[in-house]
């Protein structure tokens, strides 16, 4: 699997998230409570709207769309509207920078 840099896991502090375009792909890194950071693609597979725009809850993201929430480690839904989930990428903290591999830990193949 390949990985690519991203950007300083300092950036990514607990309970916040941050859009990224890697190579393409909108990516939502995501700090959790527990200090743990995650990436998931970056559009609710609901309406297409932005994850990075939504609230940070422990290990979770709410999409302010339509309120659905997903579980940020296996990228299922919590809530409706939402059924689909969206794609989890392996994150690798390397040297104090974060690299991601785009083919998703979870089997989804993000639209």
């Amino acid at each position: 699997m390949t990985y690519v840099r991203v950007c300083p896991a300092s950036e990514v502090k607990p309970g916040t998230v941050m859009a990224r375009d890697v190579e393409g792909t909108p990516v939502a890194l995501i700090g959790c409570a527990d200090g743990t950071i995650h990436a998931i693609h970056d559009v609710c597979s609901h309406e297409e709207y932005p994850l990075s725009d939504g609230e940070v809850i422990d290990c979770t993201i709410e999409c302010t769309w339509h309120g659905s929430e997903f579980d940020i480690r296996t990228g299922e839904p919590i809530n409706l509207p939402a059924v689909e989930p969206v794609a989890v990428y392996p994150v690798d903290i390397r040297d104090g920078d974060i690299f991601i591999c785009l083919s998703p830990s979870n089997g989804v193949v993000a639209a």
